[in-house]
């Protein structure tokens, strides 16, 4: 029953001061453009980490691993923030957005990130966060077809029980910010440009602003929450409904966005003036996936070749842990996107919606406040009540992938997370505020010790023998991959986005 599991890890290469990086990605780390396990998200400074799949998850990790152990060898006295929430920042100005090189699709991830700096600006791109890639074990797809009496194409049969497993971890995923959200500080310096939302919080510090119950403030209304999106209704009935509302969107002119323009003094400011420049700009707690082809849309591989797996977006970077996450949690989350999948999932309706968000936002500016309260089905229920019934619910689960194993791994790791449910000051987010109060750190402080704690770990087992030659050798094909593909382009720059986008759909 077990499924793949994967990992997508952001993290921001700051100086030995805390400082985001000024310089360029690492040439020894190869093409951000086309190395399959080292890119970089929004920002030069913004590396991302990425796993191939596996079934077990302690193999996910042991590759992550490895994948820092390389890094880390190509970054000289830097070293990668081990936080969520971004360092000191000195300004927008001082977070260079990531380049690509020269090619046309390099131009379009570099012009796409430019709008992303325009529309909501370069702070709250410079968040980072860890993605859990999860795919269904195949073999289950044909039996619980069956077991459902559904006549439906297998293809179809899938797609939907996907979209109901997205369903339910829309309406439950506030416990995965309660049970792992590791935000609940910040450095003011994250506010420039914004200084007025910071009445909204209480003050740490002189450099520190918090919320003395918050859990995730990275997934709060200061991190991945903006008013062009708030009206989209993406919809999560089924694949059509979901492409063609995406599409819709991607085609949708927004006039704040029709003021900053497309392409000003001969430079361009962003793609389009659209309320999604592409689809991967719609920021949503998970989404389904397909891998993309050379220079096809995600809509468009979606809609030829259904869903691959799907992407849970919702979760902080672990301090207290190297990698980000432990096999603990990799293995809880399985477990809660299984009982998603088994889980009757009615529609959406636009008042659950509004109650899913209201719930979300509660618990990541305040789930440890004491007797919290949620909305379900419109009836007030203790949050504590509701966490202890979705992880019974996932005992079940637990027992079927442990193999009937009184004391497995599974039911083991739904056991290490009670004590957080029974007692707020167990989660991550207490400890890492009682750990500040403890040693007087600022947050600055307190998350550039734990980096630099984490970059000596990494540094003290460089990567050897075939494993070391491996990562070099898949860093230079992915230089020669780069440069094959700036020389073999024959379009203009606006020939090709107007091929793009012609195919979105």
């Amino acid at each position: 029953m077990n499924g793949l599991k994967g990992l997508e890890k952001e993290s921001l290469r700051v100086t030995p001061s805390g400082r985001i990086s000024k310089m360029s990605h690492p040439e020894g780390l190869g093409s951000a453009l086309k190395h399959p396990y080292i890119t970089t998200d929004f920002s030069e400074a913004l590396i991302e980490l990425i796993t191939p799949p596996f079934s077990d998850p302690s193999d996910a990790l042991g590759y992550l691993d490895s994948i820092h152990r390389f890094v880390y060898e190509n970054i000289g006295e830097e070293c990668l923030w081990a936080a969520s929430m971004p360092c000191e920042i000195d300004g927008e100005g001082s977070i260079p957005i990531a380049y690509y090189g020269d090619s046309n699709s390099g131009r379009m991830k570099h012009v796409y990130r430019h709008g992303l700096a325009s529309r909501y600006g370069r702070c709250m791109q410079s968040i980072a966060g860890i993605h859990f890639n999860y795919s269904v074990n195949e073999a289950l797809w044909p039996i619980l077809q069956d077991l459902l009496g559904d006549a439906s194409s297998i293809g179809s049969f899938i797609a939907d029980q996907y979209f109901g497993l997205i369903r339910n971890a829309q309406r439950n995923g506030w416990l995965l910010l309660y049970l792992f959200g590791s935000s609940p500080a910040f450095c003011r310096s994250f506010l420039t440009g914004r200084q007025w939302m910071a009445s909204q919080f209480e003050k740490f510090d002189e450099s520190t602003l918090f919320k003395p119950y918050a859990t995730s403030l990275r997934m709060s209304d200061i991190g991945y929450r903006n008013d062009s999106q708030s009206g989209l209704n993406i919809s999560l009935n089924n694949l059509d409904e979901y492409v063609s509302s995406l599409v819709k969107a991607m085609n949708k002119p927004y006039p704040a966005y029709q003021k900053i323009g497309i392409k000003v003094d001969g430079e361009y400011r962003q793609l389009n003036a659209n309320v999604l420049q592409i689809s991967n700009e719609y920021y949503s707690s998970i989404r389904p996936k397909q891998v993309s082809r050379s220079c096809e849309s995600p809509t468009i591989a979606l809609k030829s070749r259904g869903i691959r797996y799907i992407e849970l977006r919702s979760l902080d970077l672990g301090l207290v842990h190297p990698l980000g996450l432990s096999l603990t949690e990799m293995r809880v989350l399985e477990l809660f996107l299984l009982c998603c999948l088994l889980q009757e999932s009615p529609p959406l309706s636009t008042l659950e919606n509004t109650e899913i968000s209201r719930n979300s936002l509660d618990v990541a500016c305040r789930g440890r406040a004491p007797g919290l309260q949620l909305s379900r089905a419109g009836k007030a229920v203790k949050l504590r009540q509701w966490a202890v019934e979705l992880v019974e619910g996932m005992r079940t689960v637990a027992k079927i992938l442990d193999g009937g194993e009184s004391e497995g791994a599974y039911l083991g790791s739904l056991e290490s997370i009670l004590g957080a449910i029974d007692d707020p000051e167990n989660t991550p987010s207490a400890r890492i505020l009682s750990e500040m109060r403890e040693n007087k750190e600022s947050f600055l402080a307190y998350a550039l010790r734990t980096s630099q704690q984490h970059a000596e770990n990494f540094r003290s087992r460089p990567l050897e023998g075939d494993e070391a030659l491996a990562f070099r050798l898949e860093a230079q094909e992915s230089l020669a991959a780069q440069k094959r593909t700036e020389e073999s382009d024959r379009l203009s720059f606006e020939d090709f986005l107007g091929q793009y986008f012609s195919n979105v759909e």
